[in-house]
């Protein structure tokens, strides 16, 4: 019967789950059954239920290069420097990045240890749904998923839109007779997402090829950056020392919002928490990566590390060159990155270091778009969107899922219409790009840490006996965040529609139809990650299950249903999930 099917059984490696360092939807007596002999990378993915499907062709530091693309830190910076500069003034920005960045790390390693023992495309997401506790796997893959999916759907949109910004504020700057309408906007960053779409589906040796010039590029030019404002600054010409004095820097608080200042630098982290929510990338290509569940853990520590540390930088050369912060935030250019450098350099000189963080975004978007794309083809491998059977399509010339990119091209556009909403609609797929990477992020580990107890089986990266105090820690930090995240920073009269934070309705919402999806409907059908390889109980070579291949509409059979005849004979990890 195995043999009609195309699998030699004689031929296939029999090494159960319990041989490998992994926490899978199968059970640990089970045997993946595959017509070739594997690689160890592809021999752990199957004991995680899934056939092997992409080339290995990203090495720790392309994974890294990519990761490091979608932080994209000066481009982020550049997009956000209203929140931390904004929000509380210098103090907010120099101290502010460097707490926030302390338990961002927490949060990173905690990430890690899960990307050891599941290095999958499904990420966080398969995470969930195998750490849960037993008849609770499927919902909290779904609110996971969900919620990193809006995530890494808005990351995209979020970084052409800022592009697209930085590029209509350059050519005011040249030509100042022009000012940039909101369609002017759309339009450019529609033309952007269409380019990163055409990119983004290209065989992955090409993607991973500019992805690490772009990500180089992108360190170079960050260096360039650190060094050239400092050197460069024009503030002597204007009566005042090069340097602002480090007492004002780090002790002259200006708060931008109508809260307290400690609440203020609390809110000023969301611009440090959208610009360092990226290193989940490396996870999402982990099927792809090789050495995967050393490399992409390591891909993610390093990521989150060395964005902190430069981006740090960043914000202190920053903080201790601005001159006037309400100008800058309120300038007419529509983008305070580029009011500031006219601030503080020559014009000539603001725009060289214009053009150097206009071509970084653009390699940011574009590592922005592949990682969404992975997220989106392995939930679609489980069912979860509508027409998942043609989004999960693997394109048979590039090997890389070219539906799945223009899908969330389409949807990503749709985004972008908030522009003619005004800044502050716009503005709100920042907050939700925090908001629901972290919540996604914390979901799994929260989990880990206070349900799971010895079913998570650590792989060969992890954190040892300091694993669940940086969980907790990890934990805690987000749960402070995400409310602080939705607030606006004007209170009573002050508060009008135009000033509104709609954070919590724009991610909101979407996450409620999400719940109200799966009452109704999809708790019924969705069981959680889906198997998709053959499998038998070790000693019982007559018992075989079949998983579902990529012809099958509805996807393949979930967990649940494969382990159905053999729960008496397993250790019911999989029936967990039912």
């Amino acid at each position: 019967m195995a043999e009609s099917r195309g699998y030699s059984i004689s031929s296939a490696r029999r090494k159960s789950v319990a041989e490998h360092a992994v926490t899978s939807v199968l059970s640990s007596g089970e045997v993946p059954i595959y017509e070739r002999d594997l690689t160890a990378d592809d021999e752990v993915l199957a004991a995680l239920g899934y056939k092997p499907e992409f080339k290995r062709e990203f090495s720790l530091w392309t994974t890294f290069c990519v990761s490091f693309a979608v932080l994209g830190l000066l481009p982020s910076f550049a997009a956000t420097l209203y929140y931390g500069m904004g929000y509380a003034g210098t103090p907010g920005m120099v101290w502010g990045w460097l707490i926030a960045m302390v338990f961002i790390q927490c949060v990173a390693m905690s990430m890690a240890e899960l990307c050891s023992s599941m290095p999958t495309s499904g990420g966080l997401y398969y995470a969930s749904a195998v750490l849960a506790p037993p008849g609770y796997g499927p919902f909290a893959a779904w609110v996971t998923g969900w919620s990193n999916w809006l995530a890494q759907v808005t990351a995209a949109p979020s970084v052409d839109y800022a592009l697209a910004a930085m590029v209509l504020a350059a050519a005011s700057i040249n030509s100042p007779a022009y000012f940039p309408e909101a369609w002017h906007v759309f339009l450019l960053t529609s033309l952007l997402m269409l380019i990163h779409a055409c990119i983004s589906s290209m065989p992955t040796r090409w993607i991973a090829n500019f992805n690490s010039v772009g990500s180089s590029f992108n360190m170079i030019a960050l260096f360039i950056v650190i060094i050239m404002i400092p050197a460069g600054t024009n503030r002597e010409s204007q009566g005042l020392p090069r340097f602002t004095p480090s007492s004002q820097v780090w002790g002259n608080l200006y708060n931008g919002t109508d809260f307290p200042e400690g609440l203020a630098v609390l809110m000023s982290f969301v611009g440090v928490l959208w610009s360092m929510s990226g290193y989940d990338s490396a996870f999402h290509l982990s099927e792809e990566c090789a050495n995967a569940n050393i490399a992409s853990p390591r891909a993610i520590v390093l990521t989150s590390a060395t964005g902190g540390l430069f981006g740090w930088f960043l914000q202190l050369v920053v903080a201790y060159t601005v001159i006037d912060i309400p100008s800058v935030i309120t300038s007419d250019l529509g983008q305070p990155w580029a009011a500031y450098l006219l601030q503080v350099m020559p014009q000539k000189t603001a725009l060289a270091i214009l053009a150097l963080t206009i071509m970084g975004a653009f390699s940011m978007g574009q590592g922005c778009m592949v990682a969404a794309s992975r997220v989106t083809f392995a939930y679609a491998r489980d069912g979860c969107f509508p027409c998942s059977w043609w989004i999960k399509r693997v394109d048979r010339h590039t090997q890389t899922p070219v539906n799945a990119v223009w899908f969330n091209t389409a949807i990503g556009i749709c985004m972008t219409l908030l522009i003619f909403g005004g800044t502050v609609a716009i503005g709100a797929i920042f907050s939700i790009g925090a908001v629901a990477a972290f919540v996604a992020f914390a979901i799994p580990i929260f989990i880990r840490v206070f349900f799971v107890g010895d079913r998570f089986r650590p792989g060969p990266w992890n954190l040892g006996r300091f694993s669940t105090p940086i969980g907790v820690i990890a934990c805690a930090f987000v749960l402070v965040m995400v409310p602080v995240l939705c607030l606006p920073s004007l209170t009573g009269a002050n508060l009008d529609p135009s000033t509104m934070n709609w954070t919590c309705l724009v991610y909101g919402a979407p996450m409620l139809c999400a719940v109200m999806w799966w009452v109704v409907s999809a708790r019924h059908w969705f069981k959680g990650p889906k198997v998709n390889i053959e499998h038998q109980i070790l000693g019982r070579e007559e018992n075989i299950m079949y998983g579902k291949d990529g012809s099958d509409k509805n996807g393949g059979s979930s967990a649940n249903s494969l382990t159905k005849d053999m729960r008496d004979l397993s250790d019911r990890k999989a029936t967990d999930l039912a």
